[in-house]
């Protein structure tokens, strides 16, 4: 495939031969994973009481200076496994009651995710969730297009220097609206099971940072001038922590005060965002932080 030899799959577009090595991503020829199980922490409609079977793909194209996900994304820790083992958690966490799949920083895997699901389709009946930093490219989208019930992806900038600032992503801002236009090209309206679970639909996300109200009362704004607001869903996240290299930037080397907070939740009122969720302030919590212990990735 011509990822392999040349990848363009994310916005970096490194080109690196992934056959031989392995890309800005820190992705190689094979998925890999850091966790495979059940997660409790999502939204309500899509983690459930019984649990989001979420698998943990390692590196990331984006390297957000704050990541709390940095041992697997700048760390690059996890497993390598076969497509054909990939199709097998995706089971497994169906036989284990999970209400979806849910694919997180998967970019730079796509093709192989694609095989697992052609291989298993027969077999698995909920829904494919793709949990993204809507850092993404429209051609490795358009991929997933029928592969794809639910997208939450998280809006986190509208500013482009603070892109660059924190993810050294200067397309940011283009490169993440488009990718959330295309998503709800692909999935439209939000639908629901009789257990009040989403099926499809999307839910964009935003998690407010230190020092960041302006910013993201851009991001709501633009949500709400170009996302029909009865068909969607918002979260808006204050699980702010200052993980990895937050320290190098002292504006965001603490948690978000209340009145940042409530500036923020002020602007949904604001632009008549109604459908949606809002984490309470005391979310900032290193234990939501899910452990990476390989869990689920290797055959018992």
């Amino acid at each position: 495939m011509e990822y392999q030899q040349h990848c363009k799959l994310c916005p970096r577009r490194c080109g690196a031969d992934r056959s031989k090595t392995i890309g800005f991503c820190g992705g190689g020829s094979l998925p890999k994973l850091s966790r495979a199980a059940l997660h409790f922490w999502e939204e309500p409609c899509i983690s459930g009481e019984e649990g989001s079977g979420t698998v943990f793909f390692s590196g990331c194209p984006l390297q957000c200076v704050f990541c709390q996900n940095h041992k697997i994304s700048s760390g690059n820790y996890g497993q390598e496994v076969s497509v054909e083992r990939l199709g097998e958690i995706f089971l497994e966490l169906q036989a284990q009651g999970a209400n979806n799949i849910n694919l997180v920083t998967a970019t730079h895997y796509i093709p192989q995710i694609i095989k697992a699901l052609d291989l298993v389709k027969d077999r698995l009946s909920i829904p494919i969730v793709y949990n993204s930093s809507a850092y993404e490219t429209l051609d490795s989208l358009r991929m997933l297009e029928g592969y794809v019930d639910i997208y939450l992806p998280d809006l986190k900038y509208l500013d482009n220097e603070r892109a660059i600032r924190y993810s050294n992503a200067p397309n940011y801002v283009k490169t993440a609206t488009d990718a959330i236009l295309e998503m709800f090209r692909q999935v439209g309206p939000v639908q629901y099971d009789e257990r009040g679970m989403l099926t499809r639909g999307i839910i964009v996300r935003h998690m407010v940072l230190p020092n960041g109200v302006e910013d993201s009362v851009r991001v709501l704004r633009w949500i709400s001038e170009n996302l029909p607001l009865s068909q969607i869903l918002v979260s808006v996240m204050s699980q702010y922590t200052p993980f990895h290299r937050s320290g190098e930037f002292p504006e965001i080397d603490r948690r978000l005060t209340e009145e940042e907070y409530d500036a923020v939740l002020d602007a949904l009122d604001e632009f008549n965002i109604e459908d949606g969720f809002c984490q309470e302030l005391s979310s900032a919590k290193e234990e939501y932080t899910p452990s990476f212990c390989l869990e689920g990735v290797l055959p018992e």
